[in-house]
């Protein structure tokens, strides 16, 4: 099946007279037991015990992750509680005290922190580099370097990363690589496809695509993602809400569609942005003027609705966007129907989140300047969206 129906029917069950036809919410914590079929550790869970306690495993939350391996083209999906928590839980179950992660300068700003100030006081290395650089991966990789951790595009910046080729890198050194797809959605790429071992969504974002639900999803091989719960799942025990799941899953439906949307609107918007006299820089995937455009046309069949633009003003122009915008929410997260739009200080994110050398910071400013405004394109009609900025704008 193509995308758009996947979004609707993967993980549903046959057509049954009497049955409901869209997945059922079941809010249930626990569930009738056969004593010939689970014991009460986790340990003795296998692959076709039955749901016993929703830690473990839960009916909505099996849906959401059946048609989510089937978006990404995996064999299996393990939903948690948000996108933090799935990232936590595959960092905790990949790596140990001796163990090296190579992780993108550039990424989510709960990661880097995760990555700089938890990960060491568990004995693992950290080393940043400038994933966009496959050369600079292969330097850095160690014999105890266990895993690569990139983001495509990266958060705040749209910085890309060649997952083919870091996925040569890594697998005859025997290297996972995970991939953060947050922003792309399998939509637009499919890292499995390109190499990749794990892919990695913030299930908050685009996946849910309605700003009311928390979540988060890893996605990979049935036997890698069977031992991921028994330790990442069920002992950590950031399990998805059901009804948080039954949430996504509806947002699921209209994935393919709205990210159609995105797109077109973004491409609209980086237009109108690119063509204002106090607009500096604009960078989404999908334009021409992008740095790394071939890739993103190798490696994305949707170019998503993130744009990110600098301002000589910056920090005056946030504080007029907050005042002044009536359609587009000065406000955190990405993804949602409605527009989006928050502005990110370099130094501020350099000095409290990636924590970047002289020669990284330097890269970084590169594409922001002085600070980086992150626009998430909504599904409003774009002509309204071009309005409200422009007001706003002045």
């Amino acid at each position: 099946m193509n995308p758009a129906t996947l979004a609707i029917h993967a993980g549903l069950s046959d057509s049954v007279p009497g049955q409901p036809v869209l997945s059922p919410l079941v809010p249930a914590t626990s569930f009738f037991a056969d004593p010939d079929a689970i014991g009460f550790s986790a340990n003795d869970m296998g692959d076709q015990t039955p749901h016993f306690y929703s830690r473990w495993s839960n009916p909505t939350a099996e849906t959401l992750e059946q048609r989510l391996a089937a978006l990404d083209g995996g064999e299996a999906a393990l939903t948690f509680a948000s996108g933090m928590a799935a990232i936590s839980g595959l960092f905790f179950h990949m790596l140990k005290a001796g163990d090296h992660l190579i992780l993108s300068d550039v990424c989510y700003a709960g990661v880097a922190e995760l990555a700089h100030e938890t990960l060491p006081e568990w004995g693992i290395d950290v080393t940043k580099v400038d994933t966009s650089s496959p050369q600079a991966v292969a330097d850095a990789i160690r014999p105890s370097t266990r895993l690569v951790h990139i983001e495509t595009p990266a958060n705040p910046i749209l910085r890309l990363a060649d997952i083919s080729a870091i996925a040569e890198i890594a697998r005859p050194q025997g290297v996972k690589l995970s991939v953060d797809a947050t922003m792309a959605t399998p939509i637009a790429t499919r890292p499995l496809e390109f190499g990749a071992d794990f892919v990695v969504h913030s299930l908050t974002k685009y996946a849910c695509g309605h700003g009311d639900a928390l979540g988060g999803a890893v996605i990979g091989k049935h036997q890698a993602l069977a031992s991921l719960r028994k330790e990442a799942l069920i002992h950590f025990g950031g399990a998805i809400n059901p009804f948080a799941a039954w949430l996504i899953l509806r947002g699921l439906e209209t994935l393919p569609m709205r990210m159609a949307a995105h797109q077109a609107n973004a491409a609209a918007v980086t237009e109108f942005l690119s063509n204002h006299p106090r607009v500096g820089r604009v960078i989404w995937p999908g334009s021409p003027t992008h740095p790394q455009h071939e890739l993103a046309r190798r490696q994305m069949r949707n170019f998503s609705g993130m744009v990110s633009f600098t301002a000589d003003d910056g920090p005056a122009l946030a504080r007029r966007f907050a005042e002044r915008l009536k359609l587009v929410a000065y406000a955190v997260s990405l993804g949602k129907t409605r527009s989006l739009l928050f502005y990110i200080p370099s130094d501020d994110i350099i000095r409290s989140s990636f924590r970047l050398n002289a020669a990284a910071a330097q890269s970084y400013r590169d594409w922001t300047g002085d600070g980086t405004f992150r626009l998430s394109v909504g599904i409003e009609d774009p002509a309204d969206i071009i309005a409200d900025l422009e007001q706003a704008l002045g």
